[in-house]
């Protein structure tokens, strides 16, 4: 598969992870509010720099294993987030995840972004059905699910981060 990046989404960019994105990843990854819903934690410096170096020469989409990719401004491509995928072993769904920076929010970017993800696991997997799973308590994570045509399909109680959770999954389909 030829990769998929860049893909322009509105006033946002998708694109690869680089290690000179460094200063800004951290600075969002270290976020303790934004980190709350979040399955990672932050990390040193130099794992982190691992991280980007080998996402922004991983292979997108393989069936079984998370990627990351950027969200940039378009202006300048500046990283202001990104967003994880997981293909499923099958190749028949798709977990999606995202983080956008605070000083990001409120301006339809993720939003943009999210839905240009969405139509680009379409375009390149065979992929059914795309997910989103939220904390109940996230409540602009939600209404970002909602605003990209995805909708609730299990509410479901889990243990993260060593607590108990209730989650909600949402679901698109694939075009007709």
């Amino acid at each position: 598969m030829a990769d998929p990046l860049p893909r322009m989404a509105g006033d946002a960019m998708l694109r690869r992870l680089a290690p000179s994105d460094l200063r800004a990843f951290q600075a969002y990854r270290q976020d303790a509010e934004l980190g709350r819903f979040q399955g990672w934690a932050p990390t040193p410096d130099d794992d982190a720099r691992e991280f980007l170096r080998h996402m922004g020469a991983a292979d997108l989409l393989r069936p079984g294993v998370w990627c990351q990719i950027g969200i940039a401004q378009a202006s300048d491509q500046a990283l202001i987030g990104d967003i994880g995928l997981l293909l499923s072993s099958d190749a028949t769904r798709l977990e999606i995840g995202f983080t956008l920076s605070r000083a990001a929010q409120g301006r339809g970017l993720a939003t943009a972004a999210v839905r240009e993800a969405i139509a680009m696991v379409f375009a390149h997997t065979p992929a059914q059905r795309v997910v989103g799973i939220a904390d109940v308590r996230n409540l602009a994570s939600i209404r970002l699910l909602e605003r990209v045509g995805m909708e609730k399909v299990e509410t479901r109680n889990v243990v993260s981060a060593g607590e108990p959770c209730t989650e909600h999954v949402y679901a698109v389909c694939r075009p007709a």
